[in-house]
């Protein structure tokens, strides 16, 4: 309610006793501002002023000596004139207003509230006091996303959205002083305008933030290896937006994802989720966007979106040192070369090279590159072998990749 040193805006239509109209602020398309209590008034208004709510209408009469006395105003108040004003008052504020805070609706579990320098994903409704909508991200379609405590918006809302929990909805009322001033902005937010926010926080994060990780079951027994760089791992997830929106499931398809960890097939995020797990083990995973899509996004996902994954590790397998496609279990054969000819003619085209690898992992003495097609990876060593790319590899081509990595170091050396 308006106290003296409160700053009013207020539409009036003023008239005689009579009817007689004097004066409206209608007229000149804007709202009648001032200070209550410091004689900018007539005594009679600043007075009639005192306790109304913005929004409220009121009939104030003033008599004369409250007024304009014996002299009048002009040729419109004649001498000892009682007015009778006719008030919408629109807003009021004092300037020593702070942004006054109200919540709406707060989520049960908040585990982390907001602080200057993180990164906000908000809906708003703004409106006046009287009610005006003067903007709202929802006829955008899109959150309104910006760093907090930062100067980025006005200072009523970097002070008004810290302390806010993801999904919380609050009300934010923010004096002129900490909005637009008495200039206002554009042709909605007049001068010395209160402005009202309604806003619903979607995420937040800050750009520091690592994985958030939260196991939700870890077997008892048998977690004597876990996932780790290089390992080849098949794992089922649901992936959604902080306020439950739904992205993408693997259980929408016939079989787990694959991936090969370390291997830049995924967000970054989720890659580091997934190593330390435990094959049945089941995770949540909380993936700022600077481990995920970043500020643009992709496709389904908004920029700067912080993502929730829920995981299970359905199995993993021992990747290969980088740049191997098959390793041995144990030290390879003295020779080689003449296990690998079959025919023993001298040469080792792609069928005998095929057969002999194949045999090798069939007997558990070396595997293959996992989660890759193995005729593919066969053919890929294959041609790695045959240096002259005539279709056979012959004894003086046949190296181990352990020994052509000797010899790269001997020639740097």
């Amino acid at each position: 309610m308006v106290q003296n040193s409160d700053f009013v805006r207020y539409h009036y239509n003023g008239t005689l006793l009579d009817g007689t109209a004097f004066d409206n602020s209608y007229s000149r398309g804007g709202t009648y501002d001032t200070y209550i209590g410091s004689g900018w008034l007539i005594k009679g208004m600043d007075q009639g002023l005192l306790g109304m709510c913005p929004g409220e209408k009121r009939k104030i009469i003033i008599p004369p000596f409250l007024a304009y006395g014996e002299k009048g105003y002009g040729t419109v108040i004649p001498s000892q004139a009682s007015l009778v004003f006719h008030v919408l008052l629109i807003d009021v504020h004092n300037p020593k207003d702070t942004v006054q805070l109200e919540t709406l609706e707060l989520p049960p579990d908040c585990v982390r509230r907001s602080v200057a320098g993180d990164f906000m994903r908000y809906h708003y409704n703004g409106s006046l006091m009287d009610g005006t909508l003067f903007d709202s991200s929802y006829s955008r379609n899109h959150t309104y996303n910006t760093y907090i405590g930062q100067g980025y918006i006005i200072p009523g809302m970097d002070q008004g959205l810290q302390g806010a929990c993801i999904g919380e909805r609050r009300r934010i009322t923010v004096p002129p002083h900490l909005a637009y001033g008495e200039n206002g902005t554009g042709d909605k937010i007049p001068g010395s305008a209160v402005l009202i926010f309604d806003v619903h926080v979607i995420d937040f994060h800050n750009p520091a933030d690592p994985v958030e990780i939260k196991t939700l079951f870890r077997p008892s027994e048998n977690c004597n290896e876990t996932a780790k760089t290089g390992d080849f791992v098949r794992y089922h997830y649901n992936c959604s937006l902080l306020d439950g929106t739904r992205l993408f499931s693997s259980y929408d398809y016939e079989a787990p994802q694959e991936i090969t960890l370390g291997a830049n097939k995924v967000i970054e995020g989720l890659d580091r989720g997934l190593q330390g797990m435990c094959v049945g083990e089941r995770r949540q995973l909380t993936v700022p966007p600077h481990l995920a899509h970043g500020e643009n996004g992709a496709r389904g996902v908004p920029g700067s979106a912080v993502l929730l994954f829920e995981v299970e590790l359905i199995s993993r397998e021992d990747g290969l040192p980088t740049g191997y496609l098959f390793v041995w279990h144990q030290d390879p054969p003295a020779s080689l070369f003449e296990d690998m000819d079959l025919n023993k003619d001298g040469e080792v085209p792609l069928e005998e090279f095929s057969s002999f690898i194949k045999a090798q992992v069939n007997e558990g003495k070396g595997r293959l590159m996992p989660g890759q097609d193995p005729e593919k990876t066969i053919r890929d060593m294959f041609q790695n072998q045959d240096r002259n790319q005539d279709g056979k590899i012959t004894g003086e081509e046949l190296k181990l990749k352990s020994d052509e990595d000797q010899e790269r170091i001997h020639e740097e050396l």
